[in-house]
């Protein structure tokens, strides 16, 4: 009697469903991949319209926007970059993006940041404030080395991370604001965001929708914070305001990672406009347009970008 047989793959058929379902996979990750992608950009847009309204909002309860941030030698009472209590705007606006918790419940603003009673705002993580293409952690190791008018600040402090800076403008810092510079001008920057000096939109001569007021940095290069400036921190003032001397993710000179933007974003790095908009800027954006952008009163004619 003659059994039925069986039919079956044969060892080549079955090295070829394998590589065909390879390629299949090869071909579905990048696209698996764009898409989470472009929702964490979609995310991150998200997070600086919120803002740009918390900005708006605090503007209308004030007339005028947070200073970049505020900080003095308390020796001398005179302002200093690297100074005392160092709050930044971001911490300013942080009722208006329901983080009254942490605004009312845990900071200080009257004690320097570092003070022990700002212990839990200092690490307290900020969901609107963190791009979710970023890759750093939740808080960063703050080393000593710079400017100082403590001596009872130990480092290294750990610190929130932030992925949103304000716009100094095209200045440099060391060149503005560090004493023993002939350019010193008392650390103000022809951006929106400078040491004590509350802007208001009428001071954004270029107009609202021509000033760029917060972009993005990412944690691969360099860590920013919402929290302020740390007397004696490393890099403090560039943790919580950008410089747009090179254009997004620019790394042609080292020294300037620390104060300028960029994003892990492949298309580009986010902007919040003061208007409340938000605008992707390439790497391959022209440097004037992109200077002209960053500052609040240069009355360039800006075209479309």
């Amino acid at each position: 009697m003659n059994m039925p047989r069986r039919s079956a793959f044969t060892l080549v058929e079955l090295l070829v469903v394998i590589a065909i379902i390879g390629v299949l996979v090869s071909l579905l990750l990048p696209a698996v991949q764009a898409a989470r992608e472009a929702a964490r950009r979609t995310s991150c847009t998200n997070n600086m319209k919120q803002i740009g309204l918390g900005l708006q909002m605090y503007h209308d309860v004030f007339k005028k926007l947070p200073a970049g941030w505020r900080g003095c030698d308390p020796s001398t009472g005179k302002a200093h970059w690297f100074g005392v209590p160092g709050w930044a705007w971001s911490s300013s606006i942080l009722p208006y993006l329901e983080e009254s918790a942490v605004y009312d419940g845990m900071i200080h603003f009257e004690c320097p940041i570092t003070d022990p009673v700002n212990q839990h705002a200092l690490t307290a993580s900020i969901g609107t404030y963190r791009c979710p293409s970023d890759v750093g952690e939740a808080t960063f190791s703050m080393a000593g080395g710079g400017p100082s008018v403590s001596s009872d600040v130990s480092f290294p402090i750990q610190t929130a991370t932030s992925n949103y800076i304000g716009m100094f403008g095209t200045l440099e810092f060391h060149h503005v604001c560090d004493p023993s510079s002939p350019n010193c001008n008392g650390c103000q920057g022809d951006g929106t965001f400078s040491l004590n000096r509350p802007c208001r939109f009428a001071d954004l001569l270029d107009g609202l929708s021509n000033t760029m007021i917060v972009g993005e940095r990412h944690s691969v290069l360099a860590y920013s914070t919402w929290v302020g400036v740390v007397t004696g921190g490393q890099h403090g003032v560039a943790r919580v305001a950008g410089v747009a001397t090179y254009p997004p993710n620019s790394t042609d000179t080292p020294a300037h990672y620390f104060h300028n933007f960029s994003s892990l974003h492949p298309a580009g790095t986010n902007f919040l406009l003061a208007d409340g908009s938000v605008h992707m800027i390439t790497e391959t954006i022209d440097r004037e347009l992109f200077h002209a952008l960053s500052t609040r009163a240069g009355h360039e004619v800006v075209k479309d970008f």
